[in-house]
C-alpha cells in the first residue's frame, strides 16, 4: 500500500496502556527517542500491538508544529529535536523538512510562521506532535 503521509518513523512498541476506548502506545524509535501515540483500543487489538511489536509511526505534515526550542508547560507529549534541511515557501504555506534522529519529518506550516521563526537550512527546531495525531501501522 502506498500512502500520501510523508512522515513515517519505524519503531518498536515499548508499552500499551489501555482505557475504556483509547490506549496510549509508547514507541521507541531507532534513535532511542520515545513517542506516544493515542489510538483506539480496537486498533490495538486489530493490529495486535504489544511490547515488542514493530510499527511505523505515521504523521501528516499538517499535524507537525515547529518551535525554535523545547517548550515547557505544554500538553503535547511528543517533542522531537531536529535540524531544518530545507524550507520551500509558497504564497501561503511552507514545507519544512527536518532531519531528526532516526529519519526525517516534513512540517506544513504557514509561510508567515516560517518567516517569523527565521527558519532556514541549519536552523535547530523541535517538532511538536500531539499523541492523538500519530497513527500506527504494522508490516
Amino acid at each position: 500500500m502506498s500512502l500520501s503521509i510523508r512522515n513515517q518513523l519505524p519503531g518498536t512498541v515499548t508499552s500499551v496502556t489501555t482505557g475504556e476506548v483509547m490506549a496510549n502506545v509508547k514507541v521507541r524509535l531507532s534513535s532511542g527517542l520515545e513517542l506516544t501515540a493515542a489510538v483506539t483500543v480496537d486498533a490495538v487489538k486489530e493490529l495486535g500491538l504489544s511490547a515488542g511489536s514493530e510499527v511505523r509511526a505515521l504523521v501528516k505534515s499538517t499535524e507537525v508544529a515547529l518551535a525554535t526550542g523545547p517548550v515547557a508547560g505544554l500538553s503535547i507529549r511528543n517533542q522531537i529535536p531536529g535540524t531544518v534541511t530545507d524550507v520551500a515557501t509558497g504564497g501561503a504555506m511552507a514545507g519544512v523538512k527536518v532531519t531528526v534522529d532516526g529519519g526525517e519529518l516534513t512540517a506544513a506550516i504557514t509561510a508567515d510562521a516560517a518567516t517569523d521563526l527565521g527558519l532556514a537550512a541549519g536552523s535547530p527546531v523541535v517538532a511538536l506532535i500531539k499523541s492523538t495525531e500519530i497513527s500506527l501501522a504494522t508490516a
